[in-house]
């Protein structure tokens, strides 16, 4: 399954249907995460806020491949991408497990491909670098064997690469 996150305008959904399986517009039109760790105990991978994001561990959790379109902040995501990541914690439990000689927590779904994650806009090098290393850390943690980080500098270029 690919699934695709990006902080676009929800107009952009359209040029990917038919491409991806899951299309998820970082739009901020959904709660943020309350920190209630309620999916990771009472209702797994479920969160209890009832918006579009009640289910995005489970798709995350299910994407083969997750491609991350973001506009570059500072070496980071967006904040309404980081959101919808923060959402996303019921993609482990609150066991802990090693991987890769660190401690890290179990993995709800198990391995994954491939986390691909596009930054656009002016990135330093020392940004990249940045966003490079996150790109890495985060694949281990929600359970991906591979990150690639590609920093492209237009909406031009991104679409060209997708």
């Amino acid at each position: 399954m690919r699934v695709i996150l990006h902080d676009f305008e929800e107009q952009y959904n359209d040029s990917l249907q038919g491409k991806y399986d899951a299309v998820i517009c970082a739009d901020g039109k959904y709660a943020h995460c309350q920190g209630c760790f309620g999916c990771w105990t009472k209702m797994p991978a479920t969160c209890f806020i009832q918006d579009k994001l009640k289910e995005i561990s489970r798709t995350i959790g299910n994407a083969d491949e997750l491609i991350i379109i973001t506009e570059n902040c500072y070496g980071a995501y967006s904040p309404a991408i980081k959101n919808v990541l923060d959402r996303s914690i019921g993609l482990s439990t609150p066991l802990s497990t090693y991987r890769g000689k660190q401690m890290h927590h179990t993995l709800r779904y198990g391995k994954h491909a491939l986390l691909s994650v596009f930054a656009y806009g002016d990135i330093t090098e020392r940004e990249a670098q940045t966003f490079a290393l996150m790109a890495d850390r985060n694949a281990i943690n929600f359970g991906f064997e591979t990150a690639v980080f590609h920093p492209v500098k237009s909406r031009k270029e991104l679409e060209t690469l997708l």
